[in-house]
């Protein structure tokens, strides 16, 4: 059993702060919104009203948070968890941030004594719940093997990528080309639907050509159910947030990503149109518009 603060019991960190309570954790959990924090606390997590409470007597802190504000706050806020974090304690990042303020925490993180994990992760709440999903690690390999355990707990795979920084480049990669991807998946449809043809029948036939991807096959089908407001995944908000971080990336290592910029445009336009807290599949209405 490990003592850990969880940092962030969203969509994706409430399913996997029940997971690791399901093997045997000891955790105090810590959320902005308190209500998200009821059904682990019901079964036996500790609620803290702060990250640095939460953190007090962990062994490893874990945030799973929105964007680089969020996890600047719960981390180096004036009741961050790096404020209350015990000696030797390990701060385990898994949220998809930007490449410049991973590697700026990681850098904080070390001045404070601590280790820093760079983990983001790909997956959805039922596979975060069933420790399935895939992590990709950017950190030294001696760090990584210490906590390797709780990771594996998460998880059904870790992908290890390199120093720190690097799980977050490619993080950052793939999920600008699963920004292009349904962009695309969008655009097709409405050019077969113009063509005259049942949308609900290309979107199947997509899922039997070359093609498909886990990203187009799922996300086709909310598109021809129209099915963009109930059992929100991932919202407009936060695929555009991920496409800009990406696109950032692209820049600061000097390789175009034309695809990219046109992806982050029409999902501007999602969230400018009010449709930001929407599935990130309305960006089919926003092209049909």
């Amino acid at each position: 059993m490990t003592k850990i603060a969880f940092l962030g019991t969203g969509v994706m960190g409430e399913p996997m702060a029940a997971r690791l309570m399901d093997k045997g954790h000891d955790l105090a959990v810590y959320n902005r919104t308190v209500a998200k924090t009821h059904e682990l606390i019901k079964n036996g997590a500790r609620l803290a009203g702060t990250p640095r409470e939460a953190a007090q007597d962990a062994e490893v802190i874990i945030a799973m948070v929105g964007d680089d504000e969020a996890s600047e706050w719960v981390w180096l806020g004036a009741d961050g968890a790096l404020m209350g974090a015990p000696e030797g304690a390990v701060a385990i990042e898994c949220s998809t941030l930007s490449h410049d303020w991973v590697l700026e925490l990681a850098a904080e993180t070390a001045k404070a004594g601590f280790t820093y994990i760079d983990c983001p992760l790909t997956g959805y709440p039922h596979m975060a719940r069933a420790g399935e999903v895939t992590m990709f690690a950017g950190a030294p390999d001696a760090d990584l093997e210490r906590v390797r355990p709780i990771l594996e707990d998460l998880s059904a795979e870790i992908i290890h990528f390199g120093p720190i920084g690097a799980g977050t480049a490619y993080k950052l990669m793939v999920n600008l080309m699963g920004s292009v991807q349904i962009a695309a998946a969008a655009e097709g449809l409405l050019i077969a639907e113009k063509a005259g043809l049942d949308i609900a029948t290309a979107a199947y036939a997509l899922s039997k050509g070359a093609a498909s991807s886990p990203q187009v096959i799922r996300n086709s089908k909310r598109m021809v159910d129209a099915d963009h407001d109930e059992n929100v995944v991932f919202s407009g908000h936060w695929r555009l947030k991920d496409t800009l971080y990406g696109l950032r990336l692209a820049e600061k290592f000097g390789q175009e990503a034309r695809f990219g910029e046109v992806a982050g445009r029409i999902y501007r336009q999602l969230v400018d149109d009010g449709h930001g807290d929407l599935n990130e599949t309305k960006v089919i209405d926003v092209l049909r518009s």
